[in-house]
């Protein structure tokens, strides 16, 4: 089952609003998620579930996207010790290839939800848009990263996870900026995809490579709704 929030006032800092309310309707673990990387053209997607720990989380929890990365880092290390729990799900390139984003969505955030310790009972979805489905019990957020303590606590976690990883992947895969940019479009990663073409990283079914004539025979056919690849 799937419910949507009501619209309402941004607070200055995520509350447990959405948390209370749904302990009050039953639910006893509730986990907060979020995804970074579904817009980059190099990398994996990832999604981390939290479960919110006991009393008031670290001061400065806010939207990941608000924060310079040093704060983000800082945040996460004081994050990691509060949440009672918290996982991550992935899906490499190849695998968003395969299956497309709305899919590999799905199985990141199923991934992530079934390294939890224990099932949560309730789920906090960033955004508008249940990507996860049954039999998950899932509550869609609109700007949950700013509005609720274990989104915004599961966006931090992600974030730095991720551009923890770019940064390893910058190490393999030179010049293209991973360090800096986590596998989005910037001037450095196109000028070296223009280049040297696509790594191993990038995700070869995106129109990035329609614009660039060197490479764009590399394009792989993106599957159309169902998962199913169509027939060129």
């Amino acid at each position: 089952m799937t419910t949507t929030s009501p619209p309402h006032t941004v607070p200055a800092a995520p509350t447990f609003e959405v948390e209370d309310e749904l302990r009050a309707a039953g639910a006893r673990i509730v986990a907060g998620m979020d995804e970074v990387g579904r817009g980059a053209w190099a990398g994996p997607l990832l999604v981390c579930a939290a479960v919110p720990g006991e009393g008031d989380p670290p001061p400065g929890l806010t939207d990941s996207k608000r924060l310079t990365p040093r704060r983000r880092t800082v945040l996460a290390g004081q994050l990691e010790p509060w949440v009672a729990d918290h996982a991550f799900g992935w899906s490499e390139p190849a695998e968003i290839d395969e299956v497309g984003m709305t899919e590999a969505l799905r199985r990141a955030a199923r991934r992530a939800l079934e390294g939890l310790s224990v099932r949560p009972d309730a789920v906090v979805l960033d955004g508008s848009h249940d990507f996860i489905g049954r039999p998950w019990n899932v509550r869609t957020q609109v700007k949950g990263d700013l509005t609720c303590v274990s989104v915004a606590a599961a966006a931090v976690l992600a974030k730095v996870r991720r551009d923890s990883l770019m940064a390893e992947l910058a190490e393999q895969h030179p010049g293209y900026g991973f360090e800096k940019a986590a596998g989005y479009p910037s001037p450095v990663h196109r000028a070296a995809l223009a280049e040297h073409g696509p790594t191993p990283q990038h995700r070869m079914s995106w129109s990035y490579l329609d614009a660039l004539p060197r490479w764009r025979h590399l394009r792989r056919a993106r599957p159309a709704p169902g998962g199913q690849i169509p027939l060129l």
